[in-house]
């Protein structure tokens, strides 16, 4: 049976090659960092600038040796999902101090936040409720809102005439329920949610607000604690769920932190939470060091914002279409996923990792090169990098960007 399904998937696997879309995975042989070795393809050591490594804190010392501490205290795994045996004191700690960290009142701990999207719609919404996303949302939360029974209504990216539309519809419609879900950050843009706006439609049609700030929280507000602090509305979102992969360490796991009565019915009947091992225990204990480095990393945050100021302000008078703002996300648009994929390559050749995005990542005609800045990359790194782009752009005989 296999052998004419091994066909039609070649052939399908052809013509992501031919169309410019395959996604190669390169391989590298050194701890995460502002400079890594690649291993695959041409090797040697580059500058990378495709990692969610924010805050730099990937193989920060004392992230590093609480983990091996960890390890001692705790051991290596838990084998088993939380309400059976897989509780241990450390993830009760991070829990609660993520949640005195978001100013929410509980925090239950996930997977990834995959997971945890995958595992709050299905639990908190039926057939008689109603969600309201934004188009741009991550695909975890698309794939979570259709995983429930809830009536879905999209609206456009950051259009709050068109939120307030779907608002009267799913209340016109009879919705016992009705929650508003957006990206804090959305990850291919870079572009932050109006929160202070949609809490307000919130109010307005008395709906929750649920907000994925997983490229956010570390690094966005005064204090690192996410596009709610920026926005000034902490007290006013529902349900924040983010990742402990990205700014917070860099390894894996997630986490829903929210009002106490959501997350206590979390814990009864979310399935990715019900069903999936528990969090390794050396993440939770590398996390609270994390934590712990978060509260005296306004160093760290205002070397972001500089190098991120710098590589925008010196790739726009390049040349180079960036997609605005001011986040760390700097998408360079180049429109054909094959001259995307070609600069990238032209990009490693000069010592710079990126990735090309394109379809279905990105929108079809949208493709880029997402470069993502941290705090660990120096002054020197990001002029660095512009330089390699202008010269790849030459050697691709293209007006790119």
């Amino acid at each position: 049976m296999f052998e004419s399904v091994r066909e039609d998937l070649r052939t399908t696997l052809d013509e992501i090659r031919s169309a410019g879309l395959h996604k190669p995975e390169r391989v590298i042989g050194t701890p995460q960092n502002a400079s890594v070795t690649v291993t695959s393809g041409t090797g040697g050591e580059v500058l990378n600038f495709c990692a969610n490594n924010y805050l730099g804190l990937a193989d920060h010392p004392e992230v590093v040796a609480a983990a091996k501490d960890a390890l001692d205290r705790w051991g290596y795994g838990m084998a088993s999902v939380r309400f059976i045996c897989g509780t241990q004191e450390v993830h009760k700690e991070l829990e609660a101090r993520l949640s005195s960290f978001l100013g929410q009142e509980d925090t239950i701990l996930y997977s990834s936040c995959f997971d945890a999207n995958g595992g709050v719609f299905e639990t908190l919404l039926g057939a008689e409720d109603a969600v309201i996303s934004d188009a741009l949302n991550h695909a975890s939360i698309i794939d979570g809102i259709r995983l429930s029974k809830a009536r879905r209504f999209r609206y456009a990216n950051r259009d709050l005439a068109e939120l307030e539309t779907r608002l009267k519809e799913a209340t016109e419609g009879g919705a016992r329920r009705k929650l508003i879900v957006t990206d804090g950050v959305f990850s291919m843009d870079g572009y932050v949610a109006p929160l202070a706006e949609i809490c307000d439609l919130a109010d307005r049609y008395d709906a929750m607000v649920m907000v994925d700030d997983s490229h956010a929280v570390g690094f966005v507000g005064p204090g690192g604690r996410g596009t709610p602090e920026l926005h000034g509305v902490m007290d006013r979102v529902d349900i924040i769920t983010g990742t402990l992969g990205k700014a917070l360490g860099g390894a894996s796991g997630g986490y829903v932190a929210a009002r106490a009565e959501i997350v206590a019915l979390l814990r009864q009947r979310s399935r990715p939470y019900l069903f999936s091992n528990s969090l390794a225990p050396v993440i939770a204990a590398a996390s609270l060091k994390v934590l712990d480095l978060l509260e005296s990393a306004g160093d760290l945050r205002e070397h972001l914002a500089a190098n991120t100021s710098l590589f925008r302000t010196k790739m726009t008078e390049a040349g180079f279409e960036i997609l605005p703002g001011d986040h760390a996300i700097a998408p360079v648009m180049i429109g054909d996923a094959a001259e995307a994929a070609r600069m990238a390559e032209l990009l490693l050749e000069r010592g710079v990792y990126v990735i090309g995005f394109s379809y279905p990542v990105v929108p079809m005609g949208a493709a880029r090169i997402r470069v993502q800045l941290s705090a660990a990359h120096s002054t020197a790194d990001v002029e660095r990098a512009v330089a390699a782009f202008i010269d790849a752009r030459a050697a691709l005989g293209s007006s790119a960007g």
